[in-house]
């Protein structure tokens, strides 16, 4: 079953509409969506190599400007949209401890978030009820996803072949270690934020 969902993910990543599906991912997920964009990401650097930095460019863009739009989300509707997706997330009841601090390290918070399995969304949407910096918080949000994303972007480029073969041959003890990254995530938000 996962080969099959690999090889549509592949067939997907080389698709002529791939960039606007990948920038629509990477829109909503750094709002309200709780799938990374890495999903489609990684088969479609996988698939068209010579585009690596191109893809790097459009995940990017459109993760920070998702990452506006939960910043927003946070800052005009945080009762009416941000509360519930906090309260999705289990943030609700630290959010007031969670808040004090925050805008004394926001830039750092954001940063993190942006390069790691954190969910991003929960960090963008804290950031515009906090009244965070806007520049501040553009800043970090660029430097965090174009490191992450070009990185990926670089390592695949770089180390194409033997990666797309590695990702192929442990296809299911990938599958658990991204979901596992992407629950520990959701469980460093529960139990230590």
């Amino acid at each position: 079953m996962l080969k099959g969902v690999y090889d549509w993910t592949m067939g997907l990543a080389a698709h002529r509409h791939a960039l606007t599906v990948l920038f629509l991912i990477a829109f909503i997920e750094s709002s309200i969506f709780p799938i990374p964009p890495d999903v489609l990401l990684i088969p479609m650097i996988l698939a068209t190599r010579q585009k690596a930095w191109r893809i790097a460019l459009v995940c990017t863009v459109a993760s920070v400007i998702g990452g506006m739009a939960g910043y927003g989300i946070g800052h005009f509707l945080f009762e009416q949209v941000g509360r519930p997706v906090l309260e999705l997330y289990h943030m609700t009841p630290k959010f007031a401890q969670f808040q004090d601090g925050y805008n004394k390290w926001g830039a750092w918070a954001v940063f993190f978030a942006g390069i790691t399995p954190f969910p991003y969304k929960v960090i963008t949407i804290l950031s515009g009820v906090t009244g965070l910096n806007v520049p501040v918080f553009i800043v970090s949000s660029i430097l965090a996803r174009g490191i992450r994303f070009f990185l990926v972007a670089w390592l695949l480029w770089k180390f194409g072949d033997p990666i797309r073969e590695f990702i192929e041959k442990r296809l299911g003890v990938l599958f658990v270690l991204f979901f596992g990254l992407l629950l520990g995530g959701f469980l460093v938000i529960k139990f230590i934020v």
